[in-house]
């Protein structure tokens, strides 16, 4: 079992105020508390960050129980101190208000407007704490005609143009547009965020300001279609999808062995002889059809068929070992059963498990981060619901156990 260990930490002199949920921003401050930061998850008493019931799947205890903490939630908290305070009251802004006092960064995820409503926006809030870096993550930022509509990944994929380059092509079967398998711009808004946070603490470190950051999830999905994006830009041509193929390479794309699936990305003449001659077709290398990239790439509809029929006659490890000892581009499509016990993801260490104080230990996947001074650490799992709540207004607010018993049976925590 992996747990915290004392090392120095790169950001360990660090409080993060989250009052974030679900994914985007939950990423970002778990991002932080790896490398060291001190957060506070703020949640609502009762029902807590939506993505708590988003399962099943469900952890388990050691007897198979459900634990009623959910996969979806584990995913992105592990690090962080959680309490619930109603912010909706004044005795609950009170308490922020005062969080905020000794806290370097606030992130949160209402809607545009919503926390002005408490005086927990950035302008009053920067009256209490002026070197405040507070950042704000909405679907469409905080000006222009959508600011004001709710922003769901699927639909940022959709309206910021992933889903025109991902799928089958339209004249093939299955062809249309398709989603990425996790939640992509929710995930990119998370590490954009954490960019974003640090460079405003180095700023502020060396000029005590503060700032304001406002992240919104349709220019991140912008922003991230990179070459694709400039593709456009530059020509003026609006690019179509090609599946697992590539538009300028064949062979680049995906094959169905005996047994499986692979990928063969042969990027010059050399490998793509090689790889017809692995599949006893040498003959495909000598077609004056096929002699060079852009002879195949003009040629694609006549050649990738007869590549597909001769991939299917060896297993997808039999590919694999052939192809690796030739040099030529390749690898599997792991489901994720191989994807953890791959042994390259196995020698960098990319599965943890941390101590729960229900399950016993839960099973996470790490932070890719490597850090030769200082490490990420896993300091604890993700907390249960207010499992800190008492503790932080003890040590942080000093509140007595007189005060913290009214305000729960207020209902304010």
């Amino acid at each position: 079992m992996q747990t915290s260990t004392q090392h120095k930490t790169a950001l360990g002199h660090l409080r993060i105020l989250d009052l974030t949920r679900v994914l985007a921003g939950p990423w970002c401050s778990q991002n932080l508390a790896d490398l060291g930061a001190e957060v506070i998850k703020v949640e609502r008493p009762d029902s807590g960050d939506d993505t708590r019931s988003w399962g099943p799947p469900y952890l388990q205890d050691a007897a198979g129980n459900s634990t009623g903490e959910a996969a979806y939630y584990l995913a992105a908290n592990r690090g962080k101190q959680a309490i619930t305070v109603d912010i909706s009251t004044s005795q609950g802004q009170s308490i922020i208000r005062e969080l905020v006092k000794q806290s370097d960064v606030l992130l949160e995820n209402y809607k545009v407007g919503q926390l002005a409503k408490y005086g927990l926006d950035y302008d009053a809030l920067i009256q209490i704490k002026p070197d405040l870096v507070y950042c704000s993550i909405t679907g469409f930022g905080q000006d222009g005609p959508y600011a004001h509509r709710s922003g769901y990944d699927f639909i940022i994929q959709g309206m910021g143009g992933l889903m025109s380059l991902t799928g089958e092509r339209d004249d093939l079967a299955g062809g249309g547009p398709q989603k990425a398998g996790v939640a992509i711009t929710d995930l990119m808004t998370g590490m954009y965020a954490t960019i974003a946070v640090l460079a405003a603490l180095t700023h502020r470190d060396k000029t005590g300001e503060g700032q304001y950051i406002d992240m919104g999830l349709l220019d991140v999905q912008v922003a991230m279609l990179a070459n694709m994006g400039s593709n456009y830009l530059t020509s003026g041509n609006i690019p179509k999808r090609w599946g697992n193929a590539h538009q300028n390479i064949v062979p680049y794309q995906t094959f169905a062995t005996a047994d499986g699936h692979i990928i063969v990305a042969a990027g010059n003449d050399a490998q793509y002889r090689k790889f017809v001659q692995i599949g006893e077709r040498a003959e495909l290398a000598d077609d004056p059809r096929f002699l060079s990239n852009p002879l195949r790439v003009q040629h694609r509809d006549i050649l990738v068929p007869m590549l597909a029929d001769m991939v299917k006659r060896k297993t997808k490890n039999e590919w694999i070992s052939a192809l690796e000892l030739a040099a030529v581009p390749c690898g599997p499509i792991n489901n994720l059963e191989e994807v953890f016990n791959d042994p390259q993801v196995r020698a960098r260490c990319m599965q943890i498990e941390l101590d729960h104080p229900k399950a016993g230990i839960v099973p996470l996947v790490a932070s890719p981060m490597k850090l030769s001074k200082t490490p990420v650490e896993y300091r604890q799992a993700p907390p249960l619901l207010s499992q800190h709540t008492e503790q932080c207004l003890r040590d942080l607010l000093h509140f007595d156990d007189e005060k913290i018993a009214q305000l729960k049976l207020d209902g304010i925590i």
